[in-house]
C-alpha cells in the first residue's frame, strides 16, 4: 500500500462528486451567485426532493457551502476549484464536438466570457 492510497481516495471522492448528471447541473446552476433551493429546482425543473438529496451530499462533501435566511435556504459554491474543474473539462469536451450541435451550445455557456475557444 502506498502513502498516497489515502490521497487517491480522497480524489476520486471529490470526483465522484461530480460522476452524477444532477449534481454537473446544480454547479452549473449556482456557479455565479448563490440561489434557493426553490431557485435551484427552476432552474433544474427536477423536484425539490431530489435536488435537496444532491445539495445535502454536496454540502456535506465540502463542495457547497449554505446559509438560512428566514425560512429560505440558499447554496452557493464553497470550492471554487470544482467550478474551475468542470468548466475546464466542458471545454474541452465541446471543443471536439460539432460546432452545430446543441449540446457544445450548452457546454460553452459554462465557460466565463471571452474564453470560449480556448482549450
Amino acid at each position: 500500500m502506498s502513502e498516497l492510497d489515502p490521497v487517491f481516495e480522497a480524489v476520486a471522492a471529490y470526483f465522484g462528486m461530480l460522476s452524477e448528471p444532477t449534481r454537473l447541473r446544480i454547479v452549473h446552476a449556482i456557479c455565479e451567485e448563490e440561489k434557493s433551493v426553490s431557485q435551484i429546482v427552476e432552474a433544474l425543473n427536477a423536484s425539490q426532493t431530489n435536488v435537496s438529496r444532491h445539495l445535502g451530499l454536496m454540502h456535506r462533501a465540502g463542495v457547497l457551502a449554505r446559509r438560512k435566511e428566514g425560512n429560505q435556504v440558499y447554496y452557493r459554491v464553497a470550492d471554487r476549484a470544482i467550478v474551475d474543474i468542470c468548466r475546464t473539462v466542458c471545454n474541452g469536451i465541446a471543443g471536439r464536438m460539432d460546432e452545430r450541435k446543441p449540446l457544445r451550445r450548452e457546454l460553452l455557456r459554462l465557460m466565463p466570457a471571452g474564453k470560449s475557444g480556448t482549450a
